[in-house]
């Protein structure tokens, strides 16, 4: 195992703002502590997790501190064990996550939050996966998402609706997924009906489901849960990952990624038998990770976004 530096680069922000404050700091490489690993890293995803907090929001329980490092997910090799630490050692490759200090080249993490990356996955699936599979993962549990039901999935394209609508596929669900034109085959090509989203959408949806929609996860945002409220006849069954107060006013639930190693593990395996796949639709070097951000915040982007860094 080469050795470890004492400097790392990394994508950090010294205050809020635009994407252009991110930008590589050679920064102290961080140790292992007690029941924690060292991971040198390879590949990091970008989520609008990651896009807020640089414009100033700070996750619940989080503290943000100058310079910031970004990024919430990963995948790497380990190359130490603290204290204490009998599960892993140096050499495994893994996949991960932390809520932030993930775009840089070395990130220490408590093995409770990484798992191990079956051989068969690539660094860029591992390390784009951890976020948006496990949010979707977590959607379909708490929304009981049964096999034979039909599940109406907003912004389906995108990283966590591409990920759900495989997911409730896997599970034997029919899926509706809304999305723009453009993306409307690849909406099929994932194992959905695809629907267009905007005006007249609901009559579209209708039409797409003429028996009736049984439950509903919008990743989308745009006051689409109004339109899932019209079609879900239990509005506990109609989740949101982008529209809390929405959420309430309806009756519907606010979902938070419920992030474990056993279900990164369980995504994990589903992409290793190839039944569940990420999309990569673009790859930055960490030293490009300020155009990474303005990407995700265009948003109607397909599937993910990854920093390669190892």
């Amino acid at each position: 195992m080469s050795e470890i530096p004492a400097v790392m680069r990394a994508a950090a922000i010294d205050e809020f703002g635009p994407a252009e404050r991110l930008t590589v700091h050679q920064l102290p490489t961080p140790v292992a502590g007690p029941g924690e690993v060292l991971v040198r890293v390879e590949a990091a995803g970008v989520q609008p997790t990651d896009v807020a907090i640089r414009d100033g929001w700070t996750p619940p329980g989080a503290t943000v501190e100058f310079p910031q490092i970004l990024g919430n997910e990963f995948a790497g090799t380990i190359v130490q064990a603290g204290t204490g630490v009998t599960e892993f050692e140096a050499g495994q490759q893994v996949a991960g996550f932390r809520v932030l200090d993930c775009y840089a080249e070395y990130v220490n993490v408590p093995v409770s939050q990484v798992t191990l990356k079956p051989e068969s996955v690539d660094w860029l699936t591992a390390g784009a996966l951890s976020a948006s599979g496990q949010t979707a993962h977590t959607a379909l549990e708490r929304l009981a998402a049964r096999s034979g039901e039909t599940i109406l999935i907003h912004g389906a394209a995108g990283g966590v609706g591409s990920m759900a609508v495989q997911l409730a596929r896997d599970r034997g669900l029919r899926v509706i997924g809304t999305g723009s034109a453009e993306n409307q085959g690849y909406l099929r090509a994932l194992g959905a009906i695809p629907v267009i989203y905007g005006e007249g959408e609901l009559d579209r949806l209708r039409e797409a489901a003429p028996e009736g929609i049984d439950l509903a996860f919008d990743t989308a945002g745009h006051e689409n849960l109004r339109t899932a409220a019209e079609m879900v006849a239990d509005r506990g069954r109609i989740g949101s990952i982008v529209e809390p107060a929405l959420a309430a006013e309806l009756g519907a639930q606010w979902i938070a990624s419920d992030r474990s190693a056993r279900r990164l593990g369980e995504v994990l395996d589903l992409c290793a038998r190839g039944e569940l796949r990420v999309t990569v639709r673009a790859e930055y070097p960490l030293e490009d990770a300020a155009s990474a951000h303005r990407d995700v915040a265009a948003g109607h982007g397909r599937g993910k976004v990854v920093l390669r860094i190892g």
